[in-house]
């Protein structure tokens, strides 16, 4: 810039005829100007004269001819860049040293680019998908199986098992029954509903009931005391002649000796022992 009509602002010489800076509306010389404002270069420290080119990031500057790669000094000019303690590096090489490999396909995950984080690992946006449907899992919910991320449906599809009663997805607990899973609130008595989870129960014609419920529908009666046989936890019970009785219950009609594995005779509806049945 040249000027006919002004002095340097600061050391007074005309500046007819020769190039001047601006700056706040008043003219300084080159000399004056570079000496007053000129940033120091960070690189070379060197002043960035007003002729020069001043490239500045975060309150630096630099001369065009400085902007450079801190490690394999190519020129990030109009070029894309990042910072590594307050290290200016190409994206290639702050790559290389810097960025995280996906656990996916093991490349780099350039400066930029959109990552995912899961349980330590890190993938590109476009490798983080579901391994069953191959859709994108983003921030969606996942479940991991075998080292395999998949989305919930995909797994459930997969993977999770069906309540042989309501044939929903059983999500967590359950219980099996003749080798099929069920929810615990779906395991229930067939007769009263009432759940079985935990409980003592009887199976009857691939059903289970509850005790109360098999006593009261399908349980021979003791011929002594009437009640029940339901051979719960392996307990003995003795048939003869269509009669059955609780192992305890199997007694001589007159001496109430225990006949269980004795030898025994009949009385009409009675059994007796042998000395008891000699005697009569």
């Amino acid at each position: 810039m040249t000027s006919n009509q002004t002095d340097c602002h600061y050391c007074l010489q005309s500046l007819r005829g020769r190039k001047y800076a601006l700056r706040e509306e008043n003219a300084y010389c080159v000399t004056c100007y570079d000496s007053l404002f000129a940033n120091p270069c960070e690189e070379c420290k060197k002043p960035i004269e007003c002729d020069s080119k001043d490239l500045a990031y975060k309150g630096r500057h630099w001369h065009e001819r400085c902007f450079n790669c801190a490690k394999c000094s190519r020129s990030l000019v109009e070029k894309p860049f990042a910072a590594k303690d307050e290290l200016l590096l190409c994206t290639e090489c702050y790559s290389n040293e810097y960025s995280s490999k996906c656990f996916h396909c093991q490349k780099t995950i350039m400066p930029g680019s959109r990552k995912m984080e899961f349980k330590g690992s890190s993938w590109h946006e476009s490798c983080f998908v579901c391994q069953y449907c191959r859709q994108p899992l983003g921030t969606k919910p996942l479940i991991t199986k075998d080292n395999e991320n998949y989305c919930v449906p995909c797994f459930e599809k997969q993977f999770a098992h069906h309540c042989y009663s309501c044939k929903k997805v059983i999500t967590s607990g359950g219980v099996t029954y003749h080798d099929q899973p069920w929810h615990k609130e779906c395991f229930v008595c067939a007769g009263c509903k009432t759940q079985l989870s935990g409980q003592r129960f009887i199976s009857k014609d691939e059903y289970p009931y509850c005790v109360d419920c098999y006593s009261k529908f399908y349980a021979e009666k003791c011929t002594a005391c009437k009640k029940p046989i339901t051979a719960l936890g392996g307990a003995k019970f003795i048939s003869f002649e269509e009669r059955q009785w609780h192992g305890e219950c199997f007694n001589c009609a007159k001496c109430s000796v225990s006949l269980v594995g004795e030898e025994f005779l009949t009385k009409q509806d009675d059994v007796l022992c042998n000395e008891c049945g000699s005697a009569s």
